[in-house]
């Protein structure tokens, strides 16, 4: 199963994009949740509109899905002015950056996307650029090249990153305003769905916003496409109505169980308890139980299991917590190593 199979997946495809775009909000009074972002953002915005000059650089990072983009357009709507989008793997080359910059209108926005894969030369060219507002263009090669100096007009940068420790430092400290979007609260989500459901012509109930939300991960772009999937079940199967029966027959179908786990999840947790007595069992081991490569298990279901407490990272492999058990309704042996009693490893994913 490829990640952009996974309806829980925190990424987006084309489609999923243009599907997004009808449901963002275009102003901070209509962005649900990150509340200490929120009021942050908005008296960076207030104080440059007041003193009639473009916003600081702006820096958002996190997980996929919490709403970065929208962030970045709502700061080019707050500012009342125009959004030119690109994105780090785009620009790979100084020229690509300076083609860029040199078109842009005084007082726009630049959006850059994942700006942590930006190429290295033009990483050093955006320094100047943020700081001084000016590139140098070279010209010709060898001895005889020749930098010529091009300024630009004032503009505001906003970076979106997903690995913001990539970042070099230099990059970091230009940025005037650095906003982590964190994962959202059950009660978060439920706002917007909510919302999301007004603009859908979705009729949702409270039990059905809960349900979903529940089961969201924590991330919007997930309960949005969830509620997408229980409103098709609704208007086929259903009386058209998104409630709880709905939403978990909805979500029985596609897989997604109520602390939001879909086959892949459960499929590490099984072979982990089932097959291997709760662990430590190596990553590659675990792999090839579940059918997949061991950098899908490490990079795709790996985050939210340790973020939820059902699977550890210890130096001897993976182990099974004392919530996983629970949650497959599984009885640990009596020999089981339990997660709880090894060393959780807390440089990373260098486990076996």
């Amino acid at each position: 199963m490829s990640p952009s199979e996974r309806i829980v997946t925190t990424g987006a495809d084309e489609q999923e994009r243009a599907a997004e775009s009808a449901l963002r909000p275009h102003g901070l009074t209509e962005f649900v949740g990150q509340k200490v972002v929120r009021e942050q953002l908005s008296l960076v915005l207030d104080a440059a509109r007041a003193r009639g000059a473009p916003a600081d650089h702006v820096l958002f990072s996190g997980p996929p899905g919490l709403g970065k983009t929208t962030l970045a357009m709502i700061v080019a709507s707050e500012m009342g002015a125009p959004l030119r989008q690109s994105s780090g793997p785009a620009i790979q080359h100084a020229g690509d950056l300076a083609a860029v910059l040199s078109s842009l209108d005084e007082g726009e926005v630049l959006f850059l996307d994942e700006i942590h894969r930006m190429a290295r030369p033009a990483e050093e060219m955006l320094y100047m650029a943020m700081e001084d507002f000016r590139v140098d263009v070279v010209v010709g090669k060898g001895p005889g090249a020749t930098a010529i100096p091009l300024q630009l007009p004032r503009f505001t940068l906003v970076g979106a990153t997903t690995r913001a420790g990539l970042l070099p430092a230099p990059l970091r400290d230009r940025f005037g305003f650095t906003g982590y979007l964190d994962f959202y609260t059950p009660e978060e989500l439920v706002l917007v769905l909510r919302r999301s459901a007004q603009l859908l012509g979705v009729q949702l109930t409270a039990e059905g916003a809960a349900e979903i939300g529940g089961r969201s991960r924590g991330t919007p772009r997930i309960a949005n496409r969830l509620l997408r999937r229980v409103r098709d079940w609704a208007q086929v199967r259903g009386s058209g109505i998104v409630d709880r029966r709905a939403a978990r027959a909805a979500l029985e179908v596609y897989e997604v169980d109520e602390l939001g786990l879909d086959r892949l999840d459960r499929a590490v947790l099984e072979a982990l308890c089932r097959r291997f007595g709760g662990g430590p069992v190596g990553l590659s081991t675990l792999a090839v139980v579940v059918g997949e490569e061991a950098e899908t298990v490490e990079t795709v279901a790996e985050p939210f299991l340790v973020r939820e407490g059902l699977l550890g990272r210890t130096p001897r492999g993976r182990v099974a917590l004392p919530q996983t058990w629970a949650h497959l309704g599984l009885t640990p042996p009596r020999d089981a190593p339990g997660g709880w009693q090894l060393p959780l490893d807390e440089t990373g994913p260098g486990a076996p």
